[in-house]
């Protein structure tokens, strides 16, 4: 009987099945071996489960999350929701193949979806065109798996946040059915990583935050009043001076792309590089500062896809032991890689049972304080705002994200936490963009020595 003949049509769907689809599926489903996981049983029905049930969540869908989805619909997964607030650029078209020159200016995930859907028979790719900040715990709560192909450290550690909020502990004991596993794969030009994460259970983002490289994050009180460094100058002309001066209308936002623009921001940035006697503002820093350039490889993304899709398989199916914990690979130099368990840290911010504590010596301000959450390498946070409560009055000390409150609140920078009524022991609450749970931490003054850390 030819293919044609053996679709099943109903109202509502098209069913595609031929003989032998997923024999190479079977093989590992139904027999054992050597590297199986110890809780495997080989069972037909473990087919089902992967073509019916097991939902997964794709987090992106560029370079990385279009060889992402592919893959999982041609490994058995139907099931799948991809979730990327951008649209498609041309420049995307050389390695982003799901995408043609018809579809600049759509959305990523509704293209990447609908590309999957018409050529993989039986797959159901659901979009969501949003940020992943957009959705709630609810809406994580409800997939098996979720895989990360994020260029975004910040997102990286928001979507960690979101998933260590969703595990559950009962009498200060983990409950393991309540962890939804994270796959997370990078990629940097001819270098890339994958990685699993049980939340709760084995290190997270946060307890190996050094091993990405530093953020470029300065802070709104350096780039306004002090700048030191050229960087410093193109960040003031782009957050500043654009929202400002709407150089190209009301509302029209920075385009890294567009040559107009990065030329604007850069005239600005060495009109305030020269005032201050500020060298090295250059065309070329200023359009790597404002795109946040990061240079990406096809093939690179192949093979960490390859990597993530295949931990997602052995996680859904228990066929084979999964990854102990981190796959590095690099192919600058021939090619190498290799594998190591990233430790989980007693004392991480976002997955431990510790208290917080920070010591600072008396004499802090505010503005150090910051700047210590910013550029501690443990921490590492984007734009901090904190509040806390002082004679049973909640009290906002600072908040950068909101203009109005920053206003009102930049008057604390400079004042020491003595003289903000910070007393030792205070408890104060960290809001940041980096996790959607605020981080709480106990204030310790250290007499003899200046901040710790």
């Amino acid at each position: 009987m030819s293919r044609r003949k053996r679709m099943a049509v109903d109202s509502n769907r098209v069913d595609i099945e031929w003989p032998g689809r997923w024999n190479h599926i079977r093989k590992f489903l139904e027999r054992t071996g050597p590297f199986a996981h110890p809780d495997f049983e080989p069972n037909p029905e473990m087919l089902t489960f992967l073509l019916e049930t097991c939902r997964i969540l794709v987090v992106g869908a560029g370079g990385l999350g279009c060889e992402l989805l592919k893959n999982l619909a041609l490994s058995g997964f139907r099931q799948i929701d991809v979730i990327d607030m951008d649209t498609i650029d041309v420049s995307n078209l050389n390695r982003q193949f799901l995408f043609r020159s018809k579809d600049v200016g759509k959305s990523k995930a509704e293209v990447a979806a609908k590309f999957i859907n018409n050529r993989v028979p039986g797959c159901n790719v659901t979009p969501h065109f949003q940020k992943i900040q957009d959705c709630d715990g609810s809406y994580y709560r409800q997939f098996h798996i979720v895989i990360c192909g994020l260029d975004s450290i910040v997102a990286r550690r928001w979507l960690n946040g979101m998933l260590l909020s969703l595990v559950n502990y009962e009498d200060g004991i983990l409950d393991q059915s309540s962890i939804i596993p994270l796959i997370d794969g990078g990629t940097e030009g001819f270098k890339g990583s994958a990685r699993v994460i049980l939340p709760g259970l084995t290190a997270c983002i946060e307890c190996t935050l050094d091993l990405y490289p530093p953020q470029v994050v300065f802070p709104m009180c350096t780039i306004a009043h002090t700048p030191r460094l050229p960087e410093h100058c193109i960040e003031y002309a782009k957050v500043l001076v654009w929202p400002q001066e709407h150089p190209f209308g009301e509302n029209i936002p920075i385009d890294g792309d567009d040559p107009a623009h990065i030329q604007w921001i850069f005239d600005k940035a060495l009109e305030r590089a020269k005032h201050y006697n500020i060298q090295g503002v250059t065309y070329r820093l200023t359009q790597g500062v404002v795109k946040h350039i990061i240079p990406a490889v096809a093939s690179t993304n192949a093979v960490i896809a390859a990597a993530c899709v295949t931990e997602a398989f052995k996680l859904a199916t228990s066929c084979c032991m999964p990854l102990n914990n981190y796959m590095v690979f690099n192919d600058i130099d021939g090619l190498y890689t290799y594998t190591f368990e990233a430790e989980r840290k007693e004392d991480c911010i976002s997955c431990s049972q510790v208290p917080q504590t920070l010591t600072f010596d008396e004499d802090t301000t505010l503005q150090e304080l910051l700047s210590y959450l910013i550029e501690n390498s443990s921490i590492q946070l984007k734009a901090p705002g904190i509040t806390t409560t002082i004679d049973g009055k909640h009290r906002t000390l600072y908040m950068q994200t909101v203009e109005s409150i920053e206003k009102r609140t930049k008057v604390n920078l400079t004042k020491k936490l003595k003289e903000l009524g910070l007393i030792e022991g205070q408890e104060l609450i960290v809001a940041d963009p980096t996790t959607p749970s605020s981080l709480v931490v106990n204030l310790h003054y250290n007499q003899n020595s200046k901040m710790e850390g």
